[in-house]
């Protein structure tokens, strides 16, 4: 492969060899190949990385996927893959490092420029490029179980072989960073280059021990020699220090060379001495003289000859030599098959590979339905623990009804209790005042009674001291009397109203105990109350500790379930956008791919017409529509992601296809023409990557507008409808009366052929007799069974295109019907006048071979063609045809007997023909040796002859083919000075 890339000066066939190859699908094979590839970037030829850049992406794209396999080769893969990437970027960013980095102090110096921002950018990058190094480096001693010996088994040494490349690349790399180091220390503050330490220090402690794993190996040993690295890194602050790095060397031993780093002299001698070895065998057979004289064989055979032999040999040379390009042909060919059915296998393994990528999507398509349902499904016990917290909260609400209620009632029953009390009392101060009165009665009596006694004791003193007063004392006795009446009324009206007010006291006291029975009952039913009320209360307080519990728990859960269908949510929206983005990308490829082969020069054949065309930018017109409605959809909606993924796909396909058909009608159309289509399909094609482009963008996806693609599409339709054919010079109103004319035309000239080979051949039967009946007989049979079967063939298509006009043209009349398909109906009556000429040529020719003017071979001729015609009238009558029809079987079953008819045509011509020559063979029985040799120069002059005029014959068929192409696209409507 190095040894190609230097031949050729650049690696287009390795890439070409490459990309048949299946990387995705066979890790070791991948491995195998990064290694070849690592190989080539650093001793193969300096173009080998500008041919290689445009496949960074598809490297890129090959890491990732590798990436997801955590076993095996795949990771090792991937990190490979990044190695190349990085390295491409560095020597693209950096043209002045070799592929080997092999470069001298001058050189590097150069690199930088002498300006100090290129040096720390320069040492930035290589910190970046052998931090891949490194990555690889341990991943691989990672993926081995250095407890076994690895390194002498396949598998082990498979793994350990990329490792030589990674550290050749690791020891320049070294080496370059410690001397830019100290120069950069020598121009900028130290503060500013800790970082760089600190990353140089971390990289040298992986670099040494990773050497020195590597060095106690046995593989290693046998191949390379690996430099081990000093006990302490450099100390940059030190500019003297410089002087004690001494550059890590690796030695290759001479006898560890591999096949293919040997010298090329070794080629050259094998190639020398295969050559030498070819041209001895070739002078053994041919002769030395050969290569001087190819014709003179004098020296052979001792015989001298005379011209003419001497031109008949030639003649046999020449002969021979074009039997040998024929055979050299044939072997191209052959080639030429073997690669294209390379090519088959490589699209097929593609076609492979898209169909599991699509699975791929359809699986990633599936599961974010079945988590849509399960978002869908919690959402629904979402929404039922709400109504059940509802639900809590309604009862809740009651409870605190009821206790509202009963906490009114309790204050009712309390206030009720209260009057009770002061109604008692009142009572029992009324008892206590009736008590105090009769009390007082009771002093009164006792004391009025006193007062009588101490009147009665003076009463009779004074009548025994005083007898004079007792006249006055009589009175006031009697006074006296009358007053202790009046007292004693007044002490009765007392001792009444005491007993009133006993009775009084009485009844108050049963009313009082009453009231008291009554208080007593309420007090009951107040401690009954308040029992319940506390109970009430209690069980209140369970219940809404219980709901408080319930209600906190629930919206823990809510909250949980939220913050859970937020994250799935956001997890979506980012898989729709990546799936979106991956869409557009894939899509802009193919679009790319379209764009790309309109400069490919295998593409400049392909030719196609304006109905073809406008066919497909119809088709991608509407596809725009849709695609504008779905992105519409998509902007309000996220979730109508569904929609606009396939109209992405079908997008990209429909405009992909418009530019390549685009293309290809502008290879058949004027040059003003072709080039406004060809510029118009590129506006198309860069207006649909733009748009793609911006879908990839999430921060520009609604300023994404197709609306320029459409405005191409409808430019490129002018176009297209401008290079239409101009058809036949009828109105559409005409055509169906057309085709009926011309396929009762036809039918009336091949009925009318049928009868003129009746008549010759009664003709025949009456004037020829021997081998001429016989053969005239037998031809003119065949060709009335052609015409027949001709005839039978024009009336199954008038019976299918009847079928197709009854069950097409719906509420139309057959007439709209024609016009509506009006290239169809051309076509029909194309096919139909084409079949009608060619029976009245074929009978012409019938009837000269007849009279024996004609050659059979026009016969045969004619036959073909009008097998040919027929042919066109049955595609044309099968386009519209549906599959099941019976009459599109009797019309193939007829086409079947047609094919027959003109195979029965042809071979009773050739045995006639055999026939008549029988009869007509030379007699070379009584001919003398020089009559013998004067026909043989006659014959070879003939030959000539007829060679010659059998050269001139097919450039004369070539042009009148071109001639016939040429008038057929001023009929189909194509420009005349188009170049062909």
């Amino acid at each position: 492969c190095i040894l190609g890339t230097h031949h050729e000066k650049g690696a287009q066939t390795f890439w070409s060899v490459v990309n048949r190859l299946p990387l995705s699908g066979n890790a070791v094979l991948c491995w195998k190949f990064c290694h070849v590839f690592h190989k080539l970037l650093r001793d193969g030829h300096s173009n080998v990385l500008k041919d290689s850049v445009r496949y960074k992406n598809e490297l890129s794209d090959m890491s990732r996927m590798w990436g997801h396999l955590s076993e095996g080769y795949g990771q090792l893969c991937s990190i490979y893959l990044k190695l190349l990437r990085t390295k491409m970027e560095f020597h693209t960013k950096n043209p002045r490092f070799p592929g080997n980095l092999q470069m001298s102090d001058r050189q590097l110096d150069e690199a930088g420029e002498n300006d100090v921002n290129n040096f720390f950018q320069l040492t930035v990058e290589m910190f970046d490029y052998l931090e891949c190094e490194l990555n690889l480096f341990h991943t691989v001693f990672s993926s081995l179980d250095m407890s076994r010996s690895v390194s002498v088994t396949a598998a082990g040494q498979c793994r350990l072989a990329p490792l030589i490349q990674v550290i050749l690349d690791c020891s320049h790399l070294y080496d370059y960073t410690v001397k830019l180091l100290f120069k950069l220390h020598s121009c900028l503050p130290a503060d500013t280059l800790q970082g760089h330490r600190d990353r140089f220090l971390e990289q040298f402690r992986k670099l040494k021990d990773l050497f020195y794993r590597s060095s106690n190996l046995q593989y290693f040993k046998q191949l390379i020699q690996i430099p081990q690295l000093p006990e302490n890194p450099p100390n940059f602050l030190r500019a003297s220090a410089l002087s004690e790095h001494i550059s890590p060397v690796v030695v290759i031993p001479a006898e560890a060379s591999s096949p293919d780093s040997e010298p090329i002299t070794d080629l050259v001698e094998m190639d020398t001495a295969s050559q030498s070895l070819f041209d001895s065998k070739f002078d053994d057979i041919f002769g030395s003289t050969f290569s001087n004289d190819p014709f003179n064989f004098n020296s052979q055979n001792g015989m001298n000859k005379d011209d003419k032999d001497q031109l008949v040999e030639r003649l046999y040379g020449e002969i021979g030599a074009l039997k040998e390009e024929l055979e050299n042909f044939k072997a191209e060919s052959g080639r030429g098959m073997v690669q294209l059915r390379g090519r088959a296998s490589e699209l097929e393994a593609e076609l492979a590979e898209q169909r599991h990528l699509r699975q791929q999507a359809q699986d990633e398509s599936e599961f974010l339905r079945a988590e849509l349902e399960e978002l869908k499904k919690q959402q629904e016990d979402t929404e039922k623990a709400q109504r059940s917290l509802t639900e809590i909260e309604r009862r809740a609400q009651a409870n605190e009804q009821r206790y509202s209620k009963l906490k009114e009632k309790y204050s009712e029953l309390v206030q009720n209790h209260a009057d009770l009390l002061r109604k008692n009392a009142e009572v029992t101060k009324q008892v206590t005042v009736a008590r105090q009165t009769q009390g007082d009665v009771e002093r009164e009596k006792k004391e009025l009674e006193d007062s009588f006694q101490r009147v009665s004791e003076q009463a009779q003193r004074k009548s025994q001291e005083q007898a004079e007063v007792l006249d006055m004392l009589k009175q006031e006795l009697a006074s006296s009397r009358q007053e202790l009446e009046a007292l004693q009324c007044t002490l009765e009206s007392s001792t009444q109203a005491g007993a009133e007010q006993s009775n009084q006291i009485n009844s108050l006291e049963q009313e009082r105990e009453r009231l008291s029975r009554a208080a007593e009952q309420h007090r009951e039913e107040m401690a009954a109350l308040h029992t319940q009320l506390q109970q009430l209360q209690d069980k209140l307080s369970c219940q809404q500790e219980s709901s408080k519990m319930e209600l906190e728990v629930l919206q823990t859960q809510l909250q949980n379930k939220e913050g859970r269908e937020r994250a799935l949510q956001q997890h979506l929206a980012e898989e729709q956008s990546a799936l979106l983005q991956g869409m557009a990308k894939e899509a802009e490829r193919m679009v790319q791919d379209a764009l790309g082969r309109l400069e490919d020069p295998t593409h400049m054949g392909c030719t196609g017409s304006a109905d073809c065309l406008l066919s497909r930018t119809l088709a991608a017109s509407e596809c725009v529509e849709e695609l504008q409605n779905a992105h519409s959809k998509y902007l309000s909606d996220h979730t109508a992601l569904g929609s606009l993924l396939p109209c992405l796909a079908f997008f990209a396909h429909l405009v992909s296809d418009t530019l390549l058909q685009g293309s290809a009608t502008s290879h058949l159309a004027s040059m003003e023409s072709a080039d406004r289509l060809l510029e118009m399909c590129k506006q198309c094609g860069s207006h649909a990557v733009s748009y793609l482009s911006a879908l990839q963008d999430p921060g520009r996806v609604e300023s994404a507008d197709c609306s320029p693609v459409a405005a191409c599409l409808g430019q490129i339709s002018a176009i297209g409808e401008e290079l239409r054919p101009r058809g036949l010079d009828v109105k559409q109103e005409e055509l169906g009366d057309l085709v009926d004319k011309e396929m009762a035309a036809t039918a009336a000239a091949i009925e009318t052929a049928a009868a003129r080979i009746e008549e010759m051949l009664s003709k025949a039967r009456a004037g020829d007799t021997g081998v001429k009946l016989e053969v005239n007989e037998r031809i003119l049979g065949s060709c009335t069974g052609l015409m027949q079967a001709i005839h039978i063939l024009v009336m199954a298509s008038k019976d299918l295109q009847r079928e197709i006009v009854e069950s097409g043209r719906g509420a139309a009349s057959p007439k709209e019907f024609y016009a509506k398909n009006s290239r169809w109906t051309e076509g029909l009556i194309s096919a139909s006048k084409a079949v009608g000429w060619g029976a009245t040529i074929m009978v012409d020719a019938a009837d000269l071979v007849v009279q024996g003017k004609g050659t059979f071979e026009e016969l045969m001729v004619c036959s073909r063609e009008i097998a040919a015609s027929t042919a066109q009238l049955v595609a044309a009558s099968k386009v519209k045809a549906d599959k099941d029809s019976t009459n599109l079987c009797k019309l193939q079953q007829a086409s079947r007997g047609v094919t027959q008819a003109t195979a029965g045509v042809v071979a009773s011509t050739k045995a006639g023909k055999s026939q008549v020559e029988e009869k007509d063979s030379m007699d070379f029985s009584s001919m003398t040796l020089t009559q013998i040799k004067r026909q043989e120069m006659d014959s070879q002059v003939r030959v000539l002859e007829l060679e010659n005029q059998l050269q001139k014959e097919r450039q004369k068929l070539g042009e009148l083919r071109k001639k016939h192409y040429e008038l057929a696209g001023v009929a189909e409507g194509w420009e005349k000075e188009g170049e062909w």
